[in-house]
């Protein structure tokens, strides 16, 4: 048996931490050979395990068949039985000269999310071509992708070169469309090679079948490319992931850092407050550190104390990140759903996990193109530009300063599921310049002096389902008790501050955006606000309520039959809709979401609207009571 002396062993391991290491992803189009490819690079260095060769189901290799080498990267069920990528997967794997960490990602359409994932980490990016195929619009949404996240060194693996005959002219005509189109993208350098990742062309060594390419084959470029090292350090992020407190005499903040790197004694300052104080202590498992650095998980014991909760980062004096609600960001959105600015999201960065609410859409960036285009919503896998608005202030860079602290993703309210990923660009100066100004003369004193309690009353149903009709009775009723009130109604609201507003899905976001904010501004002069709008989406019903303090919006949804508000029709409005006149009607050509909890839920059928209001009535004075 062979044995190594241990001074060879430290020494072996010893120059295997040294090496570099190399993260890079497979993209492209469906089809195009990415796992394949993965799969030929390890079976062909020698890098697979004889058990993993075992699971590939080698049983009708002696007789001829082939070894699928993709099963290697594909190893969910639902990959194996489809054929395709739908997950990230990665590899890590070393050779004599460098190491690496290996994404392969999906190529269908629907799993760009993934890919975003995969790319999120790289320094390089192998783009595969299908030789037969040429660039696809996945092609171009992946490169379009691959800048946005700051990959800056592109592999084009013009593959399948063998199904097109090995020929010079298929392979240079595709290298020439592509630099054309990836002109605009910014990368640092492209390198074209002829491939096949089935038999193995210029995957680990030169083909004879390509005897016209005179380049490294992939393995060699992947082991010797230059991938540009920063100039200098990044600035100190340690993002605060959990205060320990597990006695009175301990106090510390866990995370990683994000970037740069501490030593014990240092300055530090809370991004968002400013406070500062000293490193005291950087506390692992395995004992004290006197000085951490990126990606290092430790605990930070500071000199003073200080407010830095999870959402929080610690980080250098002399050069701290943004702290502001307000941004421009180059948004990806994956959501079969679209974006639509004025519907609000909850946004979440490293730590921090926010209300936050697309304020402007300012252009969509074609893919294809790279032109910017005028657009009122995105949909699925669309690029486009946006201004962001958070609930509170949150602290960031710039996705170009700093990946760990520039990116974000947007959360569903209702689903949770993640719906887009976002790069922040810059803050919004204008937020500079904006502040709350403290008046002493608050909703509170307003209110007591009216001698009742702010709310804001939502009506909300479909055209014709008495609304407004309620709405008018209950006003008539409190007036007559002396109560301070006002009536906001949809047409009304339509003649004036939103006249210029539409009926399209976009159109109607805005709208409730609108009114809500003169509700919050009404319900702070201490009135009872009555809202009567058809507001046929729960998210935006949301944002309504989540803009008023605790208790004060009431939702009251007028349940009345589509075929009873057809038969009232008082504007003419069904009819019209009924026969194409009208596009986007609520209820006909336009979804209406049924509130699923409303405080009061009034069926109008057969029953008087001024009984309805007087009910409305009573649940008011219910509160008050309670109150």
């Amino acid at each position: 048996m062979l044995s190594i002396p241990p001074h060879d062993i430290e020494a072996r391991l010893a120059e295997h931490d040294n090496k570099s290491i190399l993260r890079f992803i497979t993209c492209g189009s469906v089809d195009d050979g990415k796992s394949t490819l993965i799969g030929r690079l390890l079976y062909d260095a020698k890098l697979i395990f004889e058990d993993q060769l075992a699971n590939l189901g080698r049983v009708g290799v002696a007789n001829g068949e082939e070894i699928d080498l993709s099963l290697l990267l594909d190893g969910l069920e639902a990959e194996r039985e489809q054929g395709i990528t739908i997950d990230v997967a990665y590899r890590y794997f070393a050779t004599s000269k460098r190491k690496f960490i290996v994404a392969d990602t999906p190529g269908h359409e629907e799993y760009t999310r993934n890919m975003v994932t995969g790319a999120s980490t790289a320094d390089l990016a192998v783009i595969l071509i299908d030789g037969r195929q040429g660039i696809l619009q996945q092609t171009r949404r992946h490169s379009c992708i691959a800048s946005l996240l700051g990959i800056r060194h592109v592999v084009l693996a013009v593959n399948k070169i063998d199904l097109v005959d090995f020929r010079q002219q298929v392979f240079d005509e595709i290298v020439a469309d592509y630099l054309a189109f990836a002109r605009e993208l910014g990368f640092a350098s492209i390198r074209p090679i002829p491939i096949s990742a089935r038999y193995g062309d210029n995957v680990v060594s030169a083909s004879a079948n390509t005897s016209w390419y005179k380049g490294p084959a992939l393995l060699e470029y992947l082991e010797t490319v230059q991938v540009d090292p920063p100039t200098q350090e990044k600035p100190f992020r340690f993002p605060v992931q959990l205060v320990l407190r597990p006695n009175a005499d301990f106090r510390g903040y866990a995370g990683q850092a994000a970037s740069g790197h501490v030593t014990v004694g240092d300055p530090v300052v809370v991004a968002k407050s400013g406070q500062r104080t000293t490193v005291k202590a950087i506390v692992t498992y395995d004992g004290n550190l006197e000085r951490a650095g990126e990606g290092e998980a430790v605990t930070l014991v500071l000199a003073d104390e200080v407010d830095a909760s999870r959402g929080n980062m610690l980080v250098a004096p002399a050069a701290r990140p943004f702290v502001a609600d307000q941004f421009q960001a180059h948004v990806i959105w994956f959501d079969a759903s679209p974006m639509f600015p004025g519907r609000s999201y909850i946004l979440r960065t490293e730590t921090d996990s926010v209300s936050a609410t697309v304020t402007t859409l300012k252009h969509q960036v074609n893919v294809n193109s790279f032109a910017r285009e005028a657009a009122k919503s995105l949909q699925m896998n669309e690029v486009g530009v946006c201004n962001i608005s958070t609930q509170v202030p949150i602290a960031f860079d710039a996705y170009k300063d700093n990946r760990a602290t520039g990116n974000f993703i947007i959360v569903d309210r209702v689903t949770n599921a993640t719906v887009g990923a976002g790069l922040i660009d810059f803050p919004l100066r204008r937020a500079d310049n904006v502040h709350w100004q403290a008046f002493e003369v608050n909703k509170a004193a307003r209110s007591a002096m009216k001698s009742q309690r702010a709310t804001v009353l939502w009506f909300t149903g479909l055209s014709g389902s008495g609304k407004s009709t309620i709405g008018n009775a209950l006003d008539r009723i409190l007036h007559a008790r002396g109560k301070h009130t006002y009536l906001l109604d949809g047409d009304n609201v339509r003649h004036g501050l939103n006249r210029d507003l539409g009926f399209t899905e976009e159109d109607r976001v805005e709208n409730i955006r609108r009114v809500a904010e003169v509700a919050k501004l009404m319900a702070d002069a201490g009135l009872i606000v009555l809202v009567s709008f058809i507001s046929p989406f729960r998210d935006e019903r949301r944002m309504a309520r989540e803009l008023m303090d605790e208790g004060e919006f009431i939702e009251i949804f007028v349940d009345t039959p589509i075929e009873e508000c057809a038969r009232r029709d008082p504007k003419g409005l069904y009819e019209k809709a009924l026969a194409g006149k009208i596009a986007n009607f609520t209820g006909v050509s336009s979804p209406y979401e049924v509130p699923e909890s409303p405080e009061l839920h009034l069926k109008t059928v057969e029953v008087d609207p001024v009984a309805l209001a007087l009910k409305i009535e009573e649940f008011l004075d219910q509160r008050m009571e309670e109150k």
